[in-house]
């Protein structure tokens, strides 16, 4: 009795963890050849209304410069995310930097948006230095960057 209840409950769960499915996109992005400190680039999930709603990966290991990514950082101080997971080290100017980022099936072509925002010390904050639709097609095009980052390109992982 207790093996079939304990079966019958695996199989709920397994089938239950199909509805959440979600792709990985190996990202490659590539700075300009600016001067200065390395880059730190958050890349974040933005909802349809054009707020945060995920933070997806964080290049740049040291707390104490995040709140110079100004907007993100009042949004992850709010939503506390273990950010430990996903955090890599920062991008030198000239450099490209690749990341494995997972983004849930749920939310191509509706309306969300994947954000790069680029940060250097003691220089310009770019807040949307890059921004890409969730779809098929905004997942695969090569997106050219407004500030540190010269452009971005994401390829599905199979």
């Amino acid at each position: 009795m207790k093996k079939t209840l304990f079966f019958t409950l695996f199989i709920t769960l397994l089938s239950l963890s199909s509805f959440a499915q979600s792709s990985k996109y190996k990202c490659m992005i590539q700075m300009i050849g600016y001067k200065g400190e390395a880059a730190y680039v958050i890349i974040s999930l933005i909802n349809p209304q054009g707020a945060y709603e995920k933070t997806l990966a964080v290049l740049g290991p040291d707390k104490q410069w995040y709140n110079t990514l100004k907007e993100w950082y009042k949004f992850e101080t709010k939503a506390k995310s273990k950010l430990s997971t996903i955090t890599g080290a920062s991008v030198n100017g000239g450099d490209r930097a690749v990341r494995t980022i997972e983004i849930e099936d749920s939310k191509l072509n509706k309306g969300y948006k994947l954000r790069f925002e680029s940060a250097v010390e003691e220089q310009k904050y770019h807040v949307k230095d890059v921004e890409l639709s969730v779809t098929p097609q905004g997942l695969t095009e090569r997106v050219e960057g407004t500030g540190y980052i010269r452009f971005v390109k994401l390829s599905k992982v199979q």
